[in-house]
């Protein structure tokens, strides 16, 4: 059906939003899943129905026009209360939620999110899922977008006013080294210096996380390779390319390469972080909370049982909520 262009529409208002935090027309069609010509229309209708223009479409990024930032204010309230009035309607029966949008780290793609769904789809019988798996600085902003109504991925700084925080689990950092490289009764520090250390990039949170840390530590060690994959970066320590500082769950998404490997404790001061459910605050109700612990017994016989196994000393670093 088409909408009257002398109307506003639900629709209409969420592309003007995602078109002005896209900065784009095309980048808010994929977004939307939607084609360029079809969000160009909605625009169009939406501002034939309010009667004047809210966004300049010819400039590098599009940008709002004075109504157009008038606008904005009162369409993030539009769509929040919208996004209430759904889940309010489908939490009073769970059955009746048609979809459900979540984000998970990587860390758990292979181990523990099959197992989610599995669950929730028992419980969601109507629901369509998407999932979207990432990094999570990449969560965040989709959640922040509401292009996502839960995420499952690290504290990234502060809490915001808006945000619904139900903690997961907290993971110290461990050191991964080629095995039989480290002896353990000796001074690991002063033995890792002679290596070369296989980073973490720090285009992501993680490998800013760690860098910061060794810089508070003012340890200046040296590195020739800076990479986005857990799997590589083991497998590189694995090789003897050289050492590297992860988590728990990186170690155990890519355990494939444990008999290549030595784990030990963090030779200075701890670094952990927290993996965190994250929602809209408000939206879905004890959703949250329920997704959260129905995750944790997953997460617990899943990923951290076989951590400790391997790795005795992993159960003094890491810490289900």
């Amino acid at each position: 059906m088409v909408d009257s262009p002398g109307r506003i529409t639900l629709w209409g208002v969420e592309v003007f939003v995602a078109t002005a935090e896209e900065g784009s027309i095309s980048a808010a069609a994929r977004r939307l899943g939607a084609s360029p010509s079809a969000v160009s229309q909605q625009l169009t209708n939406l501002e034939g129905a309010i009667g004047t223009t809210l966004l300049h479409r010819n400039t590098r990024p599009v940008s709002l026009t004075p109504a157009g930032e008038i606008f904005r204010r009162r369409a993030g309230a539009i769509l929040n209360e919208a996004a209430l009035a759904r889940a309010e309607l489908a939490m009073a029966d769970m059955t009746s939620l048609t979809r459900f949008r979540l984000g998970m780290i990587e860390d758990f793609e292979a181990d523990v999110t099959p197992r989610l769904l599995t669950a929730l789809a028992g419980d969601l019988k109507s629901s369509q899922f998407l999932l979207e798996t990432g990094a999570s600085h990449h969560l965040h902003d989709l959640l922040d977008a509401r292009a996502l109504d839960m995420i499952v991925a690290a504290e990234m700084g502060a809490e915001a006013e808006w945000m619904e925080l139900h903690p997961i689990l907290t993971e110290g950092f461990v050191v991964a080294a080629p095995r039989g490289a480290i002896r353990p009764d000796r001074d690991v520090l002063r033995q890792l210096r002679v290596l070369p250390m296989v980073q973490y990039t720090t285009r992501h949170h993680m490998g800013r996380l760690i860098a910061a840390h060794l810089a508070r530590q003012n340890l200046a060690l040296s590195y020739r390779f800076e990479l986005d994959s857990y799997h590589a970066i083991l497998a590189m320590v694995g090789q003897g390319v050289g050492w590297t500082i992860l988590t728990p769950l990186a170690l155990m998404r890519a355990r494939r390469y444990a008999d290549l490997l030595d784990v030990l404790p963090l030779p200075c001061a701890p670094l952990s972080r927290t993996i965190t459910l994250t929602a809209r605050k408000g939206i879905f109700q004890d959703m949250p909370a329920r997704v959260a612990a129905e995750l944790k017994p997953l997460l617990q016989t899943g990923v951290i049982d076989p951590a400790v196994a391997a790795y005795p000393f992993i159960a003094d670093v890491i810490t289900v909520h």
